[in-house]
Order: structure tokens, then C-alpha cells, then sequence
């Protein structure tokens, strides 16, 4: 009789991650370089990789007041305005209403909320399934990231009252 071997469900979940974050299977790949506004302290950077269909999304930030923080995709690659205000509203090419992104209609544009912990530091891990990193209208390469300085509440048209731009960044293709 040949031995058993069992896997724990960690080593095995590991094992799968691995599996999808191949770079032989994964596609194009970008990033956003997040500085502050005029007058914040909050930075940090988000990853963008395509896999198949769907984007992954890993962020990581400082310098932000602990709780929840509206996080977005703006129309305009251009953070230049010192409020970034010049990064224009929520990207949302199929002019959906704004809402969380893992359920029911909401902007293409529209991430999860970040969450800082007590010492002001806050990452996310999200797939995302509206936007692409491929041609056609739903590519944010180009576009901006936004951090914003209140919670969103996926209802509040068209902003989630997430308030004021906190850290912007511009994707680019890597």
C-alpha cells in the first residue's frame, strides 16, 4: 500500500495562488507611482496585471489617517492641479452609476475601500472584472488613481462622498 499524503489547505492555497500569478500566463502589466496632494502626507503605489479576463490589483500606502478611504480610477491621467482635481471624475466609460465594484452596477473606476490601520498604513488585494489593461474602452493605462480622504459609501452619486484627493498617480504601462 502506497503512503498517503494529505496537503494543508494553506500550502495548497499557496500552491494555487503561485499558479495564477504565473508570468507565463499573465498579461500586460502596469503601475501607479501615488504622491501626495498639496498639503498630505499619504503615498504609495498600485499594481495593475492582467489574467485573462480580469485585473489584478495590489496597492500599499502610508501617511493616511486610520479607517476606510474612497480608492478610484479617474478618467484623466493628469495629476498635476495641486488638489489633483485635474484628474477629472471617476473613469466610467459605460456610464454606470457609482457602487462597489464586487456587486451590482458602479463605475469602471470604482475599487474597494482602503482600509488604514492605526499606524496609517493600508494594502489591498482585489480582482477586478470592468476594467482591462488590453485595447478598447475600458483600458486605464494612462488614466489616474485616486486615494481620497473619507470612506466611500458606494451610494453617493457620482463620488461615494469619499471627500477630498489625498494621493494621485498616473498608470503607466510596464
Amino acid at each position: 500500500m502506497k503512503p498517503h499524503f494529505a496537503i494543508p489547505a494553506a500550502v495548497g492555497a499557496m500552491l494555487l495562488a503561485a499558479c495564477t500569478m504565473n508570468p507565463r500566463t499573465a498579461g500586460p502589466a502596469a503601475e501607479a507611482m501615488m504622491q501626495p496632494t498639496q498639503g498630505s502626507k499619504t503615498q504609495g503605489v498600485v499594481r495593475f496585471q492582467q489574467h485573462g479576463d480580469n485585473v489584478l490589483v495590489a496597492a500599499s500606502f502610508t501617511g493616511l489617517a486610520p479607517g476606510g478611504h474612497g480608492f478610484h480610477i479617474h478618467e484623466k491621467g493628469d495629476c498635476s492641479a495641486p488638489d489633483a482635481s485635474s484628474a477629472g471624475g471617476h473613469f466610467n466609460p459605460t456610464g454606470k452609476p457609482h457602487g462597489h465594484p464586487h456587486t451590482g452596477e458602479h463605475h469602471a473606476g470604482d475599487l474597494p475601500m482602503l482600509t488604514a490601520d492605526a499606524n496609517g498604513n493600508a494594502a489591498l488585494n482585489a480582482t477586478l472584472t470592468s476594467i482591462t489593461l488590453r485595447e478598447g474602452a475600458s483600458n486605464i493605462v494612462g488614466r489616474a488613481v485616486i486615494v481620497h480622504s473619507d470612506p466611500d459609501d458606494f451610494t453617493t452619486q457620482p463620488t461615494g462622498n469619499s471627500g477630498g484627493r489625498l494621493a494621485c498617480g498616473v498608470i503607466v504601462a510596464r
